[in-house]
This record gives C-alpha cells, structure tokens and sequence, in this order.
C-alpha cells in the first residue's frame, strides 16, 4: 500500500479512504487480514492513533472486523456494500450535474460513448 498524503483531508480519512479502495479494487478480499496498525504506522511513519481511528471507522462501517488478538479482516460482503454505496452516491451525487453539463454542451449519449477508451485487447 503506498500513499501520498493530500494536506486538505485527514490522513486517517485518506488511508481510510485507501482501504476502502484496495476493497473494491478486490486487492483485499473477504476473510483477508488488514495490516496491522504498527506496521502500517511504521510503513507510512505515521501515529499509530491515526492508523487505529481510520480502521475503526472500517469497523463501525462493517467493512472490517476485529477478532482479538488476530487483527483485522474484510467482512464477508463488504466489497457488495461498499459498490451499492458508491453506486448510489455517484448517481445522486455525482451523476446529475455531470448529466446537466453534457446536456448544457450537447453531448448525447451516443457522442459520450463514442469517446470511451477501450480497454486493452477489445475492439470497437
């Protein structure tokens, strides 16, 4: 896990945030160990406390589990719920004013998928 830390958002908030990702990129599957808060405090020279209070948001938000003395693991299901939550933000968050600006320029849907990249190995 490698970081740059960005000065306007928390680093527990970031590395949260990092995790979170590392879930829906399926680099962290279900059942797999978190690393542990020393080492990840020692990896990023960071507080400790910090490393505790970004998993313990993991926690609350039952993406992670704690099992005592074992650490932290991804819940069963977490990547599920972490995609319908990021899902529904982007189309009640991001989604509507994206959908105004293209109306506002007069990109239809057919133009916009025209300029999609494809990905390696498809054709068009």
């Amino acid at each position: 896990m490698s970081m740059v830390w960005n000065d306007n958002t928390p680093i527990y908030r970031q590395l949260r945030d990092r995790v979170v990702a590392m879930i829906l990129d399926g680099v962290l599957k279900q059942g797999d160990a978190l690393p542990s808060v020393r080492q990840v405090a020692a990896d990023f020279q960071i507080n400790p406390i910090t490393v505790s209070k970004a998993y313990q948001e993991l926690v609350d938000e039952n993406l992670v589990e704690k099992r005592r003395g074992l650490g932290m693991y991804v819940t069963e299901g977490a990547r599920g719920a972490l995609l319908k939550s990021e899902r529904d933000r982007f189309l009640n968050e991001e989604w509507p004013p994206l959908a105004a600006r293209l109306e506002r320029m007069g990109i239809d849907l057919a133009t916009l998928l025209k300029h999609v990249p494809k990905a390696e190995g498809e054709s068009r």
